[in-house]
């Protein structure tokens, strides 16, 4: 059986339903009946159709057939695109230590840092390699394997490369502490304290912070959150300003979700390396995309090494190995000294580990189940978010990971429901800390990969009540400076 025959099977139902050509409730062609009109197997359709249920598109009902299931449809709008500042210098860590301390806070619902829950994470089957490891191979697991890494982890992510779209051989693997080091090792080895470069707007605020603690300054270019990075005003930029790289996420970025298409991606990488400028590819979340096999990394496109691809398995294994690593190309050398005389190297047991889970451990089967879950996860949140939050909210549509952000009306100050949402023991990501301009104040970020159940709805519940009472607030007072003015 074709495995893209019954995707393309599945898309296609779920473009009509999502149309609205099969209603909620009424009950889509038999298996029989769509096999015959498609010219293909019952196989093929019972396998499109399990794929709709795990969407949470369609339900089967015994003797029955399958029936559109019986939930709205999504009609909120996205957010709006972001518009070009001035570069500026980066000062926003209060908030954001706040977030990831509240996360981790007991009763906390952690809805804040992007991080999965432990439900959704093969802990089991790491720790069993894990004792496998530190047993059988204890003198090499707790000594140094320095720069590059251990090779055969190197050798499993060349081969998972090939997914991402890009052929590579393990000797041009870095394995890095988690995806951060590999991107500030990217930075350190192409600027200088003082530089510019250019990142997505809104962007990830770890990003953010690290060019603060580099000394470089940002330029932010407008994102859509649908088709990611604008191309047009990121050549506007780079023709006033003086960049030296851009870092980006072409496939479910961070915050907004947005996936690059493929000839906007052939075009961002020939653009950049037409004016011999790096790129660097934080790609964290590509093992994610709820349909693999559509789209590619940005590695995948170049030809004149101009990508300095990045990742690591913190989203999809466990962030606690941080087990990273960069494909860094001509700056592989410099990269592994920067490695070799700061952090010295990754942890020696988390190499072993995960290598050995990859070899070993169902790590296909499990991104199968991980897909699955964050989709239905996503789907949950953004139905619950249309119907409790204020009319006029926008919330974006991510083709792959687990969060989701969101654009509040009126100019309701996201800071402030963060705050008040502590209060209720609910954490969130308010959109100030994803740029240092004033213009996503009004947006925050949830994090999906979280079980859906009767608490989190609450929560979200609770947030659209909140959002609703600042809304309120901010029309009475519009309200009085009316009558005063």
């Amino acid at each position: 059986m074709s495995s893209l025959l019954y995707q393309q099977i599945a898309r296609q139902l779920a473009d009509d339903i999502r149309k609205g050509f099969y209603k909620p409730g009424e009950r889509v062609p038999s298996v029989r009946k769509l096999s015959t009109q498609k010219g293909v197997s019952h196989a093929t359709v019972l396998h499109a159709y399990a794929t709709l249920e795990d969407q949470g598109l369609i339900r089967a009902r015994p003797q029955s057939g399958y029936f559109v299931h019986n939930t709205p449809a999504l009609t909120a709008p996205t957010p709006p695109i972001a518009r070009v500042e001035q570069p500026y210098a980066v000062t926003r860590s209060g908030i954001i230590s706040e977030i990831l301390h509240q996360s981790r806070r007991e009763g906390v619902i952690p809805l804040g840092a992007a991080v999965p829950s432990s439900q959704y994470l093969p802990l089991r089957a790491l720790h069993q390699q894990m004792s496998k490891v530190t047993r059988f191979h204890s003198q090499k697991a707790y000594s140094y394997i320095f720069s590059p890494g251990y090779e055969p982890l190197r050798r499993q992510i060349a081969i998972r490369m090939r997914d991402a779209g890009a052929v590579v051989d393990p000797s041009q693997i870095v394995i890095t502490n988690g995806c951060v080091e590999a991107i500030q090792l990217c930075l350190r080895s192409v600027t200088n304290p003082g530089d510019l470069i250019a990142t997505e707007a809104p962007s990830y605020y770890g990003l953010v912070q690290l060019c603060d603690l580099l000394g470089l300054k940002v330029i932010e270019i407008p994102t859509d959150p649908d088709s990611g990075l604008s191309l047009e005003s990121l050549e506007k930029a780079a023709d006033k300003w003086p960049i030296k790289a851009l870092v980006l996420t072409a496939r479910a970025g961070n915050p907004m979700g947005a996936t690059m298409p493929e000839d906007r991606q052939r075009k961002l990488v020939a653009m950049m390396a037409k004016r011999c400028l790096p790129i660097i590819e934080d790609d964290i979340y590509g093992e994610l995309m709820f349909e693999p096999g559509r789209s590619k990394a940005l590695k995948a496109f170049d030809c004149s090494d101009t990508v300095m691809y990045c990742s690591s398995f913190s989203k999809t294994i466990s962030p606690g190995v941080r087990t990273g690593w960069v494909i860094a190309g001509r700056h592989q050398s410099a990269i592994e000294k920067l490695q070799t005389f700061t952090t010295l190297s990754a942890c020696s047991v988390s190499q072993m580990s995960v290598a050995a889970y990859l070899e070993n451990g169902g790590y296909d089967r499990h991104l199968r189940y991980l897909r699955q879950e964050y989709r239905k996860n996503l789907s949950s949140f953004q139905l619950a978010v249309q119907q409790y939050f204020p009319e006029g909210t926008q919330i974006t549509r991510p083709a792959g990971g687990f969060i989701l952000w969101i654009s509040l009306p009126g100019d309701i100050d996201a800071q402030r429901l963060f705050e008040q949402a502590l209060e209720h023991n609910i954490s969130i990501a308010p959109g100030a800390v994803f740029s240092h301009s004033e213009q996503f104040n009004h947006c925050l970020r949830l994090n999906c990969g979280v079980p859906w159940n009767r608490e989190t709805e609450a929560a979200v519940m609770t947030l659209g009540v909140l959002a609703k009472g600042l809304l309120s607030k901010n029309k009475v007072v519009e309200a009085v400076d009316e009558e005063v003015a």
